[in-house]
């Protein structure tokens, strides 16, 4: 699947075939026909859409010739929550699951859901808004755990968590400021939290959690690659599911 498509007919095509648009960039201020029928299918979609200068069309456009719109659709299909939970549930397993807090780099996206799969995980879960989605960079770095790995996308991650929660599971995010991970019970069922590269999990997902756990590192700098904390607490999670 094409991971960006230009183009009023092809995209209005692309939404009216059933393609999976993570975001949706039109002219700001068009008032074509065209282009607000288009828009009127992003909103039954609930397609993000995002109001643009010419600049940046010109900017994104891999073509030259977008016409007022690029869509960016999805390389695989997405999931749903349930799909994931109910994966767990046909293993016999506590469900494991990623939450990710605004990831934006595609390569670490990637990079993630391999490492959900090779360690058990059961899915992925990633908002809507601020986020990277299923682009073919995340794909070709994630190695074919695209495959097999679950990866759904939601509009609140704390609202989500709070249903999760309903459901029997614990979540833990990883913080400089937590208490060690070593110290803390992270075995039943475990939704592990990884915040933004930069800005690390946002203040009102913290708070949802159950646990905040500290990597600890002993080296010059203060932070880890996101991909690779989730990875390191993804193996303390797995370290304790086998004990």
């Amino acid at each position: 699947m094409s991971e960006q498509i230009e183009g009023r007919n092809a995209v209005l095509e692309a939404f009216r075939s059933g393609k999976c648009v993570d975001k949706l960039f039109v002219l700001d201020r068009c008032q074509d026909g065209p282009v607000r029928t288009i828009i009127r299918e992003a909103r039954k979609k609930d397609t993000i859409i995002n109001f643009v200068q010419k600049e940046r069309l010109d900017q994104l456009s891999e073509t030259g010739a977008h016409q007022g719109v690029i869509a960016q659709v999805a390389a695989y299909e997405y999931s749903t929550v349930a799909d994931i939970l109910n994966k767990a549930k046909e293993k016999g397993e506590a469900p494991f699951i990623f939450l990710l807090d605004d990831i934006e780099d595609p390569h670490n996206l990637g990079a993630i859901i391999r490492t959900a799969n090779l360690a058990g995980a059961h899915g992925v879960i990633i908002p809507k808004r601020h986020a990277v989605g299923l682009t073919s960079t995340v794909a070709k770095t994630s190695a074919g755990a695209l495959n097999y790995t679950p990866v759904a996308k939601v509009s609140n991650l704390g609202q989500t968590i709070e249903e999760l929660k309903k459901e029997g599971m614990w979540f833990v995010c990883a913080d400089m400021g937590g208490d060690l991970m070593y110290n803390l019970n992270l075995t039943g069922p475990m939704g592990v939290v990884i915040g933004n590269e930069g800005e690390g999990v946002s203040r009102l997902v913290k708070e949802k959690c159950d646990f905040v756990a500290a990597i600890p590192m002993k080296g010059d700098i203060d932070s880890l690659n996101a991909s690779v904390a989730a990875g390191i607490l993804a193996y303390e999670v797995v370290r304790q599911r086998m004990k």
